[in-house]
């Protein structure tokens, strides 16, 4: 059994869910996925998933795919944002905050330069998540 195929994400802490988001990501071919526990840092969430895409195509499909889901455990972002230029998506999950750049807009915007104090979180990249 995958590690995340019953549990509604209601039913999942943050760490959970940000390594789903995550997994998802990886299997779909995600490039530098990364996890941060940013809750000592900001009181807006508590962790960071970033990753980048290879076009705004894969941006847009990226989040297609962690939206996808997320809908299979019932859940939906509370907002999303920049879907359609694909540039920059993001998602909130409340206590997950999903980043997805467009590669040269994540060179651009530098979030690990802007965030290198928080702790970094390992998943696996294999993409144990549901595809």
């Amino acid at each position: 059994m995958k590690p995340h195929t019953s549990k509604k994400i209601e039913e999942m802490g943050g760490q959970e869910k940000a390594i789903l988001c995550a997994e998802v990501a990886a299997a779909h071919k995600a490039e530098n996925p990364l996890i941060w526990k940013v809750d000592e840092l900001v009181d807006y969430t508590d962790y960071f998933v970033i990753c980048s895409g290879r076009s705004t195509r894969h941006v847009q499909a990226l989040a297609e795919h962690i939206e996808a889901a997320l809908a299979q455990r019932r859940a939906k972002p509370m907002g999303v944002e920049g879907l359609l230029d694909g540039h920059w998506v993001l998602l909130d999950l409340n206590d997950v905050v999903v980043h997805i750049f467009y590669h040269p807009m994540r060179a651009f915007y530098d979030l690990e330069g802007l965030w290198w104090e928080a702790r970094q979180i390992e998943f696996s990249e294999t993409g144990s998540a549901d595809q």
